[in-house]
């Protein structure tokens, strides 16, 4: 699966979020600056040849929906994350946020729990 570029991502945040949009549905849920309507309609036809949506067609104008759910492409991500700075080591990632604190002892302990109940 192909990475998205930043604009490319928020677009399948928004069509996440909606499910199902038009380009205008989707330029009213982007952050500031809101991006030009021919901007953001050439960069969704763009996500349509890469296969992360799709659309149905309503005479001129198409309605959007995605390919790729959130979850197969948060998979992906993660794993190349996971690979290109962790040494594909869960623990060393894990090790990475506690040394930064991002993640707290409880956090850890919960994380701790889901793993013992999936046994």
């Amino acid at each position: 699966m192909q990475k998205l570029a930043k604009r490319e991502e928020q677009i399948m945040q928004a069509l996440w979020k909606l499910e199902k949009a038009f380009v205008k549905e989707i330029i009213a849920i982007l952050p500031e600056p809101k991006p030009h309507y021919n901007t953001i309609s050439t960069m969704v036809r763009i996500l349509v040849e890469k296969g992360f949506i799709g659309y149905t067609a309503f005479g001129k104008t198409h309605q959007y929906y995605a390919l790729i759910s959130k979850e197969e492409y948060q998979k992906e991500a993660v794993d190349d994350v996971l690979g290109k700075y962790f040494d594909n080591s869960y623990t060393n990632m894990v090790a990475y946020f506690a040394q930064e604190e991002k993640i707290s002892e409880s956090e850890l302990e919960k994380i701790i729990k889901m793993i013992k109940n999936q046994k």
